[in-house]
């Protein structure tokens, strides 16, 4: 686990905390299955175990820890049956966006998506890997915003986080780069031609990139998922 930051102006805050474990998380230095602890983590931050717990509560409503009174608190493995409805729900509500940032994209919103697009291509080039994964996410933000659904990104936000993790374990973020951003290239240019059938049609490929990905890593990586009838 990385070192915890440390700030000498304020002692941290929940907020901190959370952003800590979740980006230990998301980027597999905590491990599905590891174990954690209130105790270790106030005394990491040097606050009380109250911060620590409203931290915990947070990403287990997120579905990335297990807390169980009386035990060790511990990553969540994956569950496949919760990364298909992640996937389901999240096919519904990007296809609706898609539809709706097609209809409202003008001018202004095709010049968000072109400087998107750009940022991503530098990240390639300047092999960003962590500065990549915001960019990946700011696109999709910047979807619903055209769409003028901004409530939507934070279901999409939820939902996305349950199934990143399994892109670390996949092929490296880098190596799937180009990938992602020719993905994202298309579905622009369908939004900029105000063409929603075919902004979908990209969309629900882009989602569909990780089906083979999931299907492999649950059989080399068995200990990581749930078992089936959990």
């Amino acid at each position: 686990m990385a070192q915890a930051p440390q700030s000498n102006e304020r002692r941290p805050c929940m907020d901190d905390i959370y952003n800590y474990l979740h980006g230990e998380i998301l980027s597999l230095r905590l491990r599905p299955g590891d174990k954690i602890s209130e105790a270790d983590m106030a005394a990491r931050f040097g606050v009380s175990r109250q911060p620590v717990r409203d931290a915990f509560n947070r990403l287990a409503n997120l579905d990335l820890l297990v807390i169980r009174p009386q035990r060790a608190t511990e990553v969540r493995r994956f569950s496949m049956r919760e990364i298909e409805k992640a996937r389901f729900v999240r096919a519904a509500i990007e296809g609706e966006v898609l539809r709706h940032a097609a209809r409202y994209c003008d001018a202004d919103g095709a010049a968000r998506l072109d400087a998107a697009i750009a940022a991503q291509q530098k990240a390639i080039v300047d092999r960003n890997v962590d500065g990549f994964g915001a960019l990946d996410y700011a696109f999709h933000e910047t979807l619903c915003h055209i769409g003028k659904a901004e409530f939507a990104f934070d279901v999409i936000l939820a939902e996305k986080a349950k199934v990143d993790r399994l892109c670390m374990l996949g092929l490296s973020k880098e190596d799937r780069m180009p990938e992602l951003v020719q993905d994202h290239r298309a579905i622009a240019e369908a939004v900029k031609a105000n063409d929603p059938v075919r902004a979908v049609e990209i969309g629900m490929l882009h989602l569909s990139r990780l089906d083979k990905t999931i299907e492999r890593i649950s059989v080399t990586n068995a200990n990581y998922f749930e078992p089936p009838d959990s």
